[in-house]
């Protein structure tokens, strides 16, 4: 009888967990980096879902290397990337195993940059004025894709000014006591950033294109993610966050707050768009 009573009892309780809307897990595994552009998209589309009722467990990865493997195997199972330009590589290497979900955000840009009262606006017109600029462009961490990219552009319009390599606290440094001086300094610099706002700065055209055009970015995660979860991925997908918006909650950040204020106060003061947002059919 023992045997026939526990036989029972777990049969009952496999059909009541493949009822639906019963026993679902909803715990969402989401992985970021912890980037001036990535934060606040994880931030705001993590308090949607806990406001749907979800449980978000955030992990950060310090290179898209390690965050693409991690979501490859399962260790976590969204990501926001961009995955055109920037994570292209990683992207291709392990997009079979892996599905976009929806955009989240476009704009990403990276270029060359001066105050917006340097009188030049082309890549083109650095070396007419290399003197101007001290001979050089300052820099961020030598490795990354805008510095790659940058080294290209000075081969590609045979610059006379040399790149810099440095970090990005520094190139901040030196654009601000540039422009603090009136002073013409060519940077290396990228959008969104509280940069953009902090500072009146100018992209330099690129008429030979090697920089590449404004990215989107995209939510993606383990294939079959969207199938298992409807409800999460209908909520992911309500989520837009204009270039504009990461650029003002980057630079609540520049000013004191941390970024889990900077985010709350973006979700609160805009509560109409968020209840939009969440205005999804329940599964």
């Amino acid at each position: 009888m023992k045997f026939v009573w526990k036989t029972l009892c777990a049969a009952a309780v496999v059909a009541m967990t493949a009822l639906p809307g019963m026993a679902q897990d909803k715990t969402i595994k989401m992985g970021t980096l912890s980037w001036e552009d990535l934060t606040p998209i994880t931030g705001i589309t993590k308090k949607v879902l806990e406001e749907k009722g979800f449980t978000v467990e955030v992990t950060s990865f310090s290179e898209w290397g390690i965050a693409y493997a991690a979501l490859a195997k399962g260790d976590v199972e969204i990501l926001a990337s961009q995955i055109d330009y920037v994570a292209q590589d990683y992207w291709d290497r392990n997009k079979r195993r892996l599905e976009k979900i929806s955009p989240v955000s476009h704009g990403l840009f990276q270029g060359i940059a001066v105050p917006s009262y340097v009188d030049i606006d082309s890549v083109e017109d650095l070396n007419t004025n290399a003197d101007k600029f001290g001979g050089r462009i300052v820099g961020i961490e030598p490795g990354s894709g805008l510095m790659r990219d940058t080294a290209n552009a000075v081969e590609a319009y045979d610059l006379d000014l040399q790149l810099v390599e440095g970090s990005s606290a520094a190139m901040t440094a030196a654009l601000k006591s540039a422009v603090d001086r009136q002073e013409w300094i060519a940077v290396t610099l990228w959008e969104p950033s509280w940069m953009m706002q902090s500072f009146d700065v100018k992209f330099l055209t690129d008429p030979q294109g090697v920089f590449p055009p404004p990215q989107g970015y995209y939510w993606i995660g383990q294939a079959g993610f969207s199938a298992e979860n409807p409800e999460a991925r209908e909520v992911i997908a309500s989520v837009y966050v204009p270039l504009a918006d990461i650029n003002a909650i980057n630079g609540a950040v520049s000013d004191g707050q941390t970024m889990e204020e900077a985010v709350a106060d973006w979700v609160e003061a805009h509560s109409d768009l968020i209840s939009r947002w969440m205005n999804i059919k329940d599964h």
